[in-house]
């Protein structure tokens, strides 16, 4: 079979909706893959005879509830002729699928965290690796070991072919080579995340970095040769069958081929992130990026695609849009850039990148070997060192002005967008923080921006009193006031009792604590203090605000009318309305509750759903008082209260029932037995806390994200990294579905919270890609806070 030496394109698939994450070669049928997304699904792919030389969907498989992250084969047994396929997905479940049925076998459950990578080894092991910190091995449905050791998430394991020896790599920069459960070795070289692993044979192996170097390894623990040509993250490799050859994908767009210790040819994709690689059997390479589509290459000319196919690809790469900081495309000058006759001159190496000036316009070109010519790969982003039209885009978004900075000579420049309503000290406090720059720069930067858009004037301060809980003098969760959507109750209409809001009122004159106070606060302040007046949270944030003659009211009403077998008695009632006057205001000259009010109201809150969401609101404000909290959350009787809380949020309840008791558990930690009593039920009541921010309700929302915050808060101080992991996990995983900015802002505290002062908490958030979630609030003017709690969490990550 004739081959050109250059791996060309063979085939686009566009099989899935979202990323594609991860590739394994089938063992069955022939010449098949298997590839997962995070669209949710796994899907096997066959090669099919039409001339497009492409590949067929044969099998879809889904059985995940978030992003699936990884897959590897089983090999062929007995049993499974064909073999088994294992996905690892984000709800920190692994699936084993067969290839003719679309649910899975069976599921494995064990994991706390995202499950990001797998390998499989002899006798039906699997080994997996998680964003816990653990690798876990696993046989048939049993979880046989845990490898702990790890202070990071372990985002590669693979099983060496001598039995019994695994390897895994982490976020903490280390590979740790375990046997028999236990760590045997552990090899330092990388400066930054492992990300990938591959087997050379039974006593070397690859591994790649976010540092971005590849490195051979000596399983007795000696790095025998670094590789270096990536420009960005790597995230996986792929050995050719002589144990010699490899291929590597990064965060730089590229594909590299590597032969006899050298980057032989390089591919551009015209995608960001080329997340996973696997050779096929005839040594063609599949690739999955971010843009959902499935690329084949290969070296046999019999397989190519066609002409037509080919310019397409070409054309396509040819529109992409490079940022100069992820190409290494070296300190662009327009005035200094060549024209078009520059690509007469022939390139001295594949791969090599060539920056031209066509009229206002960069455009970079690379060198393909085995064509003989330049092809083009994209357009520089704002290649002039300064543009000042209105409305200039870049990213997809729009801005006042796009700066080139140039920091370091010879270095690569670096885009600085900016808005005139932006605070130009945390716009550049931004700008390092992005480009991974020094913090001395900072002066020079905001100086920069000060005078190269003088004459603009810079956005409002927030007004006074606001605190940046609510915008309120007093911090207020869910206050009715003026903001739009607010004061209408969804449940019983508007103007009569809504459950959780209040009257707002005024504030009080001067600067005062964010959390508990108002006044007045802008970022003015914050930058000439350069305190932190938003994290470490230690005090649990509660929901006060009650309107008892409003409660009580709606509770008679609904007594009213509830079935006979339900209906309370008068002097039950009056109980309850005694032991609401008792707890509404704190220091009450109220009688303090007594035990038979407690119990009464223990009892009223099992009415039926669709009433007792007035009794959940009398618990709420109930469980602040000590007694109370005492008495409920004490050790007899804390379970029962939680148990039932927790049934009252199952996903399919009702929005009003779902809300009030995550705020009666926010609450419950304002007293000693109710932090005691939630701290020991952490695992199952920030799980079930966490499915409800698929529920579209703000106020849901917003009490979902200050149970996170109290438990940050408890566990500020703690070294449990298990229980740090899980807050940063379900507040992660909250911020992609959770629109409304207080909610947000809560979270961010939260996560602020988690990761000051616990550099291996910071580790771990590192690499649950904590940074690149949330860098899109850090420019969030309105309100102020989200932006500024934001930059704060981000300085917290550098």
């Amino acid at each position: 079979m004739a081959s050109s030496n250059s791996y060309k394109l063979r085939c686009s698939i566009p099989g899935h909706e979202m990323d594609v994450r991860g590739l394994a070669a089938a063992a069955f049928p022939e010449g098949a893959f298997v590839s997962v997304s995070r669209d949710r699904t796994g899907r096997v792919w066959v090669p099919n005879s039409s001339p497009d030389r492409g590949f067929t969907e044969m099998h879809c498989m889904s059985g995940h509830s978030n992003f699936v992250s990884c897959v590897c084969i089983i090999a062929p047994n007995e049993t499974y002729p064909r073999g088994l396929v294992a996905t690892g997905g984000n709800d920190n479940n692994i699936c084993i699928f067969t290839l003719d049925q679309p649910q899975p076998l069976f599921t494995l459950k064990g994991h706390k965290n995202a499950v990001c990578t797998l390998s499989s080894g002899k006798f039906g092991t699997l080994l997996s690796g998680s964003w816990d910190t653990t690798a876990k091995v696993w046989l048939n449905e049993k979880c046989m070991m845990t490898l702990q050791g790890h202070t990071a998430a372990v985002w590669a394991v693979v099983i060496l072919p001598e039995q019994g020896l695994m390897l895994s790599g982490s976020a903490d920069k280390t590979i740790k080579l375990w046997k028999a459960g236990r760590c045997e070795k552990t090899f330092t070289g990388h400066e930054d995340c492992v990300r990938g692993l591959a087997v050379i044979s039974n006593t070397e192996f690859f591994s790649c970095s976010n540092d971005t170097s590849i490195r051979r390894w000596l399983v007795t623990g000696e790095c025998v040769q670094v590789y270096y040509s990536h420009t960005n993250y790597i995230y996986s490799l792929a050995v050719f069958p002589n144990s010699q050859d490899f291929v590597s994908t990064g965060e730089d767009r590229t594909v590299r081929i590597w032969r006899k210790g050298e980057c032989a040819q390089t591919i551009r994709l015209p995608a960001q992130s080329v997340w996973c690689c696997c050779i096929l059997p005839n040594g063609d390479i599949a690739i999955g990026a971010s843009d959902g589509i499935i690329r084949v290459f290969t070296e046999a000319e019999d397989r190519m695609a066609g002409a037509e196919d080919l310019q397409a690809f070409e054309d396509e790469l040819s529109k992409a849009t490079i940022d100069p900081k992820t190409g290494d495309l070296g300190d662009i000058k327009m005035e200094d850039l060549p024209g078009r006759e520059h690509l007469n001159e022939p390139g001295n190496r594949d791969g090599q990148t060539r920056l031209i000036k066509d009229g206002q316009k960069v455009e970079a070109y690379q060198w393909s070997v085995s064509d003989g010519r330049w092809m083009k790969i994209g357009d520089v982003v704002g290649g002039s060192n300064q543009q000042t039209s209105k409305s200039v885009m870049y990213e997809g978004k729009e801005y006042d002005y796009v700066f080139t900075i140039d920091v370091n000579e010879g270095g690569p420049s670096m885009k600085l967008p900016y808005n005139v309503s932006e605070d130009p000290w945390l716009t550049a406090h931004n700008f390092l923080q992005k480009n991974d720059l020094s913090p001395m720069f900072l002066d020079q930067v905001a100086n920069f921006i000060i005078e190269n858009t003088k004459g603009h004037v810079v956005g409002p301060a927030q007004p006074a009193g606001g605190d940046p809980f609510t915008g309120g003098a007093r911090y207020i969760p869910g206050a009715s006031d003026d903001r739009p959507g607010f004061g209408a109750d969804p449940f019983t209409g508007s103007g009569r009792y809504i459950p959780g809001s209040g009257p707002n009122p005024s504030a009080p004159v001067g600067v005062a604590d964010p959390f508990t106070g108002g006044g007045a606060y802008s970022s003015s302040a914050l930058r000439q203090t350069a305190t932190n007046i938003y994290f470490p949270k230690t005090d649990g944030v509660t929901f006060e605000q009650a309107n008892s003659s409003q409660i009580i009211a709606k509770l008679k009403e609904l007594n009213g009318g509830a079935p006979q077998e339900h209906k309370l008695s008068e002097e039950i009632v009056e109980s309850l309305e005694k032991l609401l006057l008792s707890v509404s205001v704190p220091g009450s000259s109220e009688p303090p509750p007594t035990i038979q009010q407690i119990n009464l109201l223990w009892k009223a809150s099992h009415w039926p759903d669709d009433i007792v969401f007035p009794v959940l609101d009398i618990m709420r404000l109930a469980v602040r008082h000590p007694q109370v909290n005492e008495s409920l959350c004490g050790e007899a009787e804390g379970v029962q209260l939680c148990n039932h809380l927790l049934s009252l949020m199952r996903p399919e309840g009702r929005p009003a029932n779902q809300m009030l008791a995550l705020r009666t558990l926010s609450n419950c930690f304002s007293g000693r037995h109710g932090r005691a009593l939630l701290m020991a039920q952490r695992e199952t009541v920030l799980s079930r806390a966490a499915d409800l921010a698929t529920v579209c309700n703000k106020n849901i929302h917003i009490a979902l994200a200050t149970l996170v915050l109290n438990y940050a808060g408890c566990l500020h101080s703690q070294p449990d990294l298990e229980a740090k992991a899980q807050c940063l996990s379900v507040a992660s995983r909250a911020l992609e579905t959770v629109q409304d900015k207080e909610a947000v802002f809560r979270l961010l505290v939260a996560l602020g919270t988690t990761v000051a002062s616990d550099q291996t908490a910071k580790d771990l958030a590192r690499s649950l890609g904590v940074n690149s979630q949330i860098s899109k609030y850090s420019s969030v003017s309105d309100p102020a806070k989200v932006g500024e709690c934001c930059q704060l969490v981000l300085k917290e990550l550098q």
